[in-house]
């Protein structure tokens, strides 16, 4: 099966600039790109007026959870819809494999977040994955996913036996062709891990020639997890504690989702980024990647204090009791430099869906509360499992210099929910990127670049990022005049996107979305 793609404006993936030209695909791979193609194909498509680039790659992804479901296809097709055909898999400690299919802890593999159906091996992984993918699947393994199988949440430090279990099922994944793991440190168990333990994985990672992402302990001025009283911001020591580890390892770092939650953060932009400059100018293989919009997902009990969960009914109603919440809860607020009105409810259960897409002070006003006391009558609704959307990670100063610099790769962070408000970002976030660089006057062929080549590179994706003869002929074909998204709309697919193709088989045409188990499991080979 041949097809040619005609007139567009051919984006390679390198970050050159544009040439207009043609492409040549056969069956999964491009023959022929460039210039004027005369060969015979058995279908034509005019790509004149857009841009014709690799198939997008999304850097951060948790996507590997939904792989085996039978309604698969709906929690992949919001992100072959704005153009993406390639997704990292296993981020935030978090994989559907990497323990014994038999582990008691089945429910725990997810930290809370995700269920894998069918926890295993990778081995495990990868035969099931066969003829059930939608798009493709770059494989690391989580660490919190493996410590899980293990011990369950369980926080006692492992054991040298336990810590060597746990390196046993990491090269049975990386010498099946995963390309590396990931750390979690806000969450459960990973955030149990000690040093001892959080090295012996990493080296392990570095033995393969693997990269290793982390999800930072903090990703805002102040947190729960360090002292209150620290010398330097706890966003910084965060990515401190990632540089330790990169360099006691010998892996190479991928810093997830670098974000500044609250206004408090913001400040910190150019100090974060001088460390990932200084680093990267010292040889030290350091990288990152960001959002497109100013908001993410979070929980709902993201300003709920601990000591106050722990008190019976009868302590919480003291007047004490009260007293101190409301003062604990304004000072995150005001530490952070986060409002009620930035929390927008996405989930609380099914009894009360009239909540979801408003923010705090929406509801308390209708309902006639406080905005605290509409907060804990919405935590205690869901019992504190609620999910929010979570406003101020960014600014548009940040992420236009998240955008510009050349250490970032662009992500999703994203999936499609079951139930309540969905995420944009599962459904519009790679054609916002674009439409930032259009208002901005960032050349497009950098924007596609960290969409594509650059991050293939970053991971080592063989065959993909670049439009070249012989690569598998992942394709994304956008009409720039008419891309759009709409934030009033987050489960709108964006306009624009004209057509898409994962392994040569055409998943969008002409704007009309095909579908298609078309994906494979993309291995890193080993000696």
């Amino acid at each position: 099966m041949k097809t040619l793609l005609k007139n567009g404006m051919l984006y390679d993936g390198s970050g050159a600039a544009p040439v207009k030209g043609d492409v040549l695909i056969e069956d999964d791979r491009i023959i022929q790109v460039g210039g004027e193609i005369t060969a015979d194909a058995d279908q034509v498509l005019d790509a004149a007026g857009c841009m014709v680039c690799p198939g997008l790659i999304d850097a951060h992804s948790h996507n590997d959870f939904f792989y085996d479901r039978p309604d698969g296809e709906k929690f992949y097709k919001p992100f072959l819809q704005q153009g993406i055909t390639t997704q990292i898999t296993g981020n935030c400690s978090f994989s559907p494999f990497g323990m014994d299919p038999d582990t008691p802890y089945k429910d725990k593999l997810g930290g809370g977040l995700f269920d894998a159906q069918n926890p295993g091996s990778f081995a495990d992984f990868k035969a099931r994955a066969v003829g059930n993918l939608y798009v493709n699947l770059v494989p690391l393994i989580g660490q919190g996913s493996v410590r899980a199988g293990i011990a369950g949440f369980d926080p006692t430090p492992f054991t040298a036996e336990q810590i060597e279990e746990e390196l046993r099922h990491v090269r049975e994944a990386m010498e099946g062709g995963a390309f590396g793991g990931s750390l979690g440190f806000m969450y459960e168990p990973d955030r149990y891990a000690k040093e001892e333990e959080i090295l012996a994985f990493a080296r392990e990672i570095a033995k393969y020639d693997g990269i290793l992402t982390i999800h930072p302990r903090a990703c805002s001025a102040v947190s729960a997890d360090y002292p209150l009283l620290t010398k330097k911001s706890h966003l910084e020591l965060a990515l401190d504690e990632a540089v330790d580890i990169m360099k006691k390892s010998g892996c190479k770092l991928e810093y997830s989702h670098l974000i500044f939650t609250g206004k408090r953060s913001w400040s910190l932009k150019d100090k974060m980024l001088a460390v990932f400059h200084r680093e990267h100018d010292a040889g030290f293989p350091i990288a990152y990647d960001n959002y497109a919009f100013h908001y993410g997902a979070s929980v709902i009990t993201v300003v709920y204090p601990e000591w106050y969960a722990s008190l019976s009914k009868e302590e919480a109603k003291k007047p004490l009791s009260r007293l101190k919440l409301e003062l604990t809860i304004l000072m995150y607020r005001k530490v952070l430099g986060i409002d009620w009105e930035d929390m927008v409810v996405a989930y609380i259960s099914d009894e009360h869906p009239e909540y979801e897409g408003k923010t705090i002070p929406e509801i308390a006003a209708k309902e006639g509360l406080s905005n605290l006391d509409m907060y804990l009558k919405l935590v205690d609704l869901s019992g504190r499992s609620g999910s929010i959307y979570l406003g101020k990670y960014y600014n548009d100063d940040i992420v236009r210099a998240l955008m510009e610099d050349d250490l970032s790769v662009f992500m999703t962070d994203a999936w499609v929910e079951e139930k309540g408000l969905q995420n944009i970002a599962a459904f519009q976030t790679f054609p916002q990127f674009f439409l930032l660089a259009k208002r901005w006057g960032i050349p497009y062929e950098k924007i596609a670049r960290k969409m594509t080549g650059a991050t293939a590179d970053r991971f080592g994706i063989p065959e993909r990022g670049y439009l070249r003869p012989g690569y598998k002929a992942d394709i994304t074909v956008l009409d720039m005049d008419a891309l759009s998204v709409d934030e009033k709309k987050p489960d709108a697919a964006p306009g624009g996107i004209v057509h898409v193709f994962v392994n040569g088989c055409p998943v969008i045409r002409d704007g009309s979305y095909l579908g298609g188990r078309n994906g494979e499991v993309v291995l890193k080979k080993r000696d």
